[in-house]
């Protein structure tokens, strides 16, 4: 059983430039993984990690060792939401051996956290930057509260929603349950992607 917890960011000027910045280097990382991904028909995340983590730390050393693990996380999820889910119209078996579309993040795609990047504390919430960390005050209802002591947290995104403002998106499923696949929505393909199809 999974559940949904979204807060918005009240950000001011500052602050959302700072996270547009980082939505765009986050995309820019992604769309250099992508084409990898494609030619190797590779979207395991532990193998990509292993394949091209020093790679990407390397060309995007502002994004931090564990945004770039971020990085990983998301071009998996995204190539396994596309290329595998069977209501997809991309699903490899649907290609019959050809080439793999190539997948293209938009700036707006969403940024993925961890508790490495992103915590917590006494109400408030401190997440990564390209430059250092910014903080914002929250107002947790003690439902919410419960949530975050009492269930296993799976993701953590920040997204933009249709009106431009920022949100965090907290996906938590209990401890005991089994982590769900990316895609389970369905196999459209998200609108921050773009999908190439080969020639």
């Amino acid at each position: 059983m999974n559940s949904y917890l979204r807060i918005s960011l009240n950000a001011n000027a500052e602050q959302a430039a700072r996270l547009l910045a980082l939505q765009a280097a986050f995309a820019k990382a992604c769309n250099v993984l992508a084409p990898l991904v494609r030619q190797t028909r590779c979207w395991n995340r532990v193998t990509l990690h292993h394949l091209y983590y020093k790679a990407l730390r390397e060309q995007f050393p502002e994004l931090g060792s564990q945004m770039v693990c971020n990085v990983i996380y998301s071009v998996s999820r995204t190539s396994r939401h596309i290329y595998q889910h069977p209501q997809s119209p991309f699903n490899m078996a649907r290609l019959e051996g050809k080439s793999l579309p190539l997948l293209n993040f938009a700036d707006t795609c969403p940024v993925y956290f961890d508790r490495h990047t992103l915590s917590i504390k006494d109400g408030r919430l401190s997440m990564y930057t390209l430059d250092g960390r910014m903080r914002f005050d929250l107002e947790l209802s003690p439902q919410a509260q419960a949530g975050f002591r009492e269930q296993k947290l799976r993701e953590i995104v920040l997204s933009r929603t249709p009106k431009q403002d920022f949100e965090l998106s907290f996906i938590f499923s209990e401890a005991q349950a089994e982590s769900a696949s990316a895609g389970a929505d369905g196999g459209e393909v998200p609108e921050y992607v773009m999908v190439e199809e080969a020639a």
